[in-house]
């Protein structure tokens, strides 16, 4: 698992496109205002939940088998005991990395996910992370 400043520093400088799974459509939710931030600091964003047609303006797919373009990181919205599948399904789409979201502990997904080869980050938040690490904020 990532949890060095220099490896998320690293992960997030490489990573282009990011699935958000389980991002909502409401704005004060904290899955939209960090998918919305990523978005504004120049990822491409790939929402993703099986209840949305759209999110920011983009397409939302039901899930990640269904997403048409390569996936660097899954950004995971989910509770922690529904992370497994996501985690199954970021391998299946040939995923580089999944990142457990603040409070989403899922160590047993998190093993599957490195057995894999995929790297990981739990517990931790892209936009809080990102503007510590990249904008100096």
């Amino acid at each position: 698992m990532l949890g060095t400043d220099t490896e998320l520093k690293q992960l997030l400088e490489s990573t282009r496109t990011i699935a958000v799974v389980g991002i909502s459509p409401k704005p004060e939710r904290a899955s939209h205002e960090v998918a919305l931030y990523l978005q504004n600091h120049g990822y491409t964003i790939v929402p993703v939940n099986p209840v949305c047609d759209e999110v920011l303006g983009l397409k939302c797919y039901p899930s990640l088998r269904e997403v048409p373009v390569k996936i660097d990181l899954v950004d995971v919205f989910r509770r922690s005991e529904e992370v497994m599948p996501v985690v199954e399904d970021a391998i299946a789409v040939g995923a580089r990395a999944v990142w457990l979201q603040l409070d989403v502990i899922a160590p047993e997904a998190i093993a599957r996910a490195e057995a894999a080869g995929l790297s990981t980050v739990m517990d931790r938040c892209t936009k809080i992370e990102h503007r510590r690490l990249l904008t100096g904020g």
